[in-house]
């Protein structure tokens, strides 16, 4: 049996170009996302398993537990193993301090931080009984460097990034390496909706080295690179991936 990874978030975007590149490059999928995708899901294991790998496909909430721990052992019942956790799902709004609704706050933080929580949490036990496993988090160059409007989502990366480098120290003793991924500005339908006008887009084009925005392709290696073998003696780290626009 080939190795299996989870998505989460893997409708569109970001979680959908790593879905189908992780199938290309052999590896088998369980991917997530909420109810309200599930056309956008579905349409993803169709194309996962038009490449020769299997799919399944789970619809929960990471912020709720329940639905977390049900979706974590419907993948174990299917493929009897899990080699690669992506924690990919994740929300952004955009509102001044002053102005931020509670509710708003919550969210981001439910989904963003909580959620990475609680499915690397369900994942833990049978990553730890194997003595194996690679866990990848989809932050944010925002969890290092923050910007205006967005104090709930860059927070809430922040948290990612750290949880990431205190769970490499927990789990490097079972043989598995925590590492994050720090996505800079990418043009999925979240990243263009941030954007807004082309101006902005101009902007931040300007603002990179490479003096282009990113495709939710760019992410793909990194992830790749962070779930192979390649990467065996590198845990709790964060590696930019944004064309430029930060350097540390």
């Amino acid at each position: 049996m080939g190795k299996v990874v989870l998505i989460t978030g893997a409708a569109k975007g970001i979680g959908r170009a790593l879905a189908l590149g992780m199938a290309d490059r052999g590896y088998d999928l369980v991917i997530n996302d909420l109810p309200a995708d599930e056309a956008a899901l579905n349409e993803v294991a169709g194309r996962i398993r038009d490449k020769g790998q299997r799919a399944l496909p789970v619809l929960a909430d990471v912020s709720v537990k329940k639905q977390v721990q049900e979706m974590v052992q419907k993948a174990l019942d299917e493929f009897g193993q899990l080699d690669v956790l992506v924690n990919n799902a994740g929300v952004l709004t955009v509102s001044l301090v002053e102005d931020l609704p509670e509710e708003t706050w919550d969210r981001i933080f439910d989904v963003n931080a909580k959620g990475t929580f609680l499915v690397t949490q369900a994942v833990i036990p049978h990553m730890k009984a194997r003595r194996s496993g690679r866990i990848i988090h989809i932050s944010s160059i925002g969890g290092k460097q923050g910007a205006p409007g967005q104090a709930h989502y860059c927070a809430s990366k922040a948290a990612t990034i750290e949880f990431t480098r205190v769970l490499a120290m927990e789990l490097g003793p079972y043989g598995i390496t925590v590492n994050a991924v720090c996505p800079g500005i990418i043009l999925t339908e979240m990243g263009r909706k941030n954007l807004g006008t082309q101006e902005n887009i101009d902007k931040w084009t300007n603002a990179t080295a490479l003096k282009r925005l990113g495709e939710p392709e760019d992410v793909v290696g990194a992830v790749a690179f962070f779930a192979s073998d390649d990467s065996a003696y590198i845990t709790g780290q964060s590696l930019n991936v944004c064309g430029g626009i930060i350097f540390y």
